[in-house]
């Protein structure tokens, strides 16, 4: 636990998504999942305006409204929260791009309304408007950044070329932009076109990388890498569902099993551990997001905060 790097918010190693709250996992599951989160000393939670939308009969928002009605039994002060705003609007088949001033405010109204908070510590774009210019956008999350709305901001599925724009106009005026990226990044390496057909956004690349060693935190989401390394391990290729088989199996990850369970058996853990141990010992701050559909997924995830890795083994494990 320490600083999220360039901001006065103190958080966790781990942060627990919550896109299924609400839906497929109801109310008393949540509450489970973010009672053991805190008994584990987690105290940073990621949802997002539009996780639920996409279930016709659940209510508006249904993630942060689970996460919500969890805080109003808890001391908001501390547990930091973290949501996204500017994407599609699922409920009514609004396809276009919302990444705009009007689209952020409603969003982020609606958002905190839904949480039940005065303020969100990190306010995510969840998408991008490659199209629009980088000024106003930036401007518009500074008037609410301003108006007490949101503490600090940052950037999900933006390119790293468009977050370094953002960077340099923002540093233009004086401030000092994005506090985060939350790209798809996890050891596994993705299909491209299997992530693509599943919805997954923008993959850490070379200019986000440099964009994180500039000193800007990535929170990641895919960081387990939707549990493939162990399924493939416990039930081989042929056991593997098939979007796991569309979205992962290829021959670098299958050498990077390999690597996995030789570092496995190095520290006497478990695959998922070292997984989670490969972001969290990145040589720059990266704050791996994780998800659960039970507390002792937690338990184990959580197990990844104490182990650690050698530059040797992060290079081990990257090789394919």
């Amino acid at each position: 636990m320490g600083n999220l790097k360039n901001t006065n918010l103190v958080v966790s190693d781990l942060c627990l998504g919550t896109n299924a709250f609400g839906t497929a996992i109801d109310q008393a599951g949540a509450n489970a999942l973010l009672d053991c989160f805190a008994e584990l000393g987690g105290d940073f939670i990621d949802t997002a305006r539009s996780y639920g939308d996409w279930i016709p009969d659940a209510p508006p928002g249904a993630s942060e409204r689970a996460v919500g009605a969890w805080l109003k039994g808890r001391n908001r002060a501390e547990f930091r929260i973290a949501t996204k705003g500017g994407f599609f609007d699922l409920r009514k088949g609004d396809w276009r791009n919302r990444v705009t001033p009007e689209d952020i405010a409603q969003d982020l109204d609606e958002s905190l309304e839904h949480l039940g908070v005065e303020a969100i510590d990190l306010y995510w774009l969840h998408a991008d408007n490659p199209q629009a210019p980088v000024g106003p956008i930036m401007d518009a999350l500074i008037a609410q950044q301003t108006a007490g709305k949101i503490r600090y901001f940052g950037a999900s599925n933006w390119t790293g070329e468009r977050v370094s724009e953002a960077q340099d106009y923002a540093a233009s005026i004086g401030h000092q932009g994005f506090a985060a990226i939350q790209p798809f990044w996890g050891l596994a390496v993705p299909n491209p076109e299997g992530a693509a057909a599943q919805g997954y956004g923008i993959y850490y690349d070379d200019a986000l990388r440099r964009v994180h060693a500039s000193g800007v935190t990535a929170i990641p989401y895919a960081g387990q890498s939707r549990g493939f390394f162990s399924k493939l391990a416990a039930d081989g290729e042929a056991g593997l569902r098939e979007d796991l088989k569309a979205m992962y199996l290829n021959d670098a990850n299958r050498a990077r099993l390999k690597a996995v369970q030789r570092v496995a058996d190095r520290h006497e853990c478990g695959l998922n551990e070292v997984v989670l141990a490969y972001l969290i010992n990145q040589p720059h701050p990266t704050i791996p997001i994780i998800g659960a559909s039970r507390p002792e997924q937690l338990v184990e995830s959580a197990k990844a905060v104490t182990l650690k890795l050698a530059p040797n083994e992060l290079a081990e494990l990257e090789a394919s």
